[in-house]
């Protein structure tokens, strides 16, 4: 089993700034890309941002410019830096791993944290 504890979230005005953080442990060969969703109510969960092991990134138009992901291989820990935050980020964000538990595992499954709400208010 794998766990993903995401840190950060809160409540921020227009134009500030958030730190995500999401921690993957458990049974952990490697991890492949990792990323953040987000869902706001009623709607969809879509992709935010997504990086894979190789830090080749890949972001939402909505975000481009705004937000940056990173992540510590060595920490199995991926991050999500929000800049110049809009209300229309508000949502809770999902971390999302895609996680080869085993070096004998053919397969590598998604693993999804908690959530952490991110509230911007106008």
């Amino acid at each position: 089993q794998v766990q993903l504890v995401e840190s950060g979230g809160g409540l921020v005005q227009a134009g500030g700034s958030l730190r995500l953080s999401c921690a993957a442990s458990g049974s952990i060969f490697s991890i492949n890309a990792m990323g953040w969703y987000r869902q706001a109510p009623g709607k969809q969960r879509d992709l935010v941002a997504q990086i894979t092991r190789s830090d080749v990134t890949n972001y939402a138009d909505s975000v481009k410019g705004r937000f940056t992901i990173s992540r510590d291989n060595a920490k199995n820990t991926v991050y999500l830096q929000m800049n110049s935050l809009k209300p229309e980020d508000t949502a809770v964000y999902y971390c999302n791993a895609n996680v080869r538990p085993f070096w004998y595992s053919r397969n590598a499954n998604d693993a999804w944290g908690q959530g952490t709400q991110v509230t911007v208010s106008s």
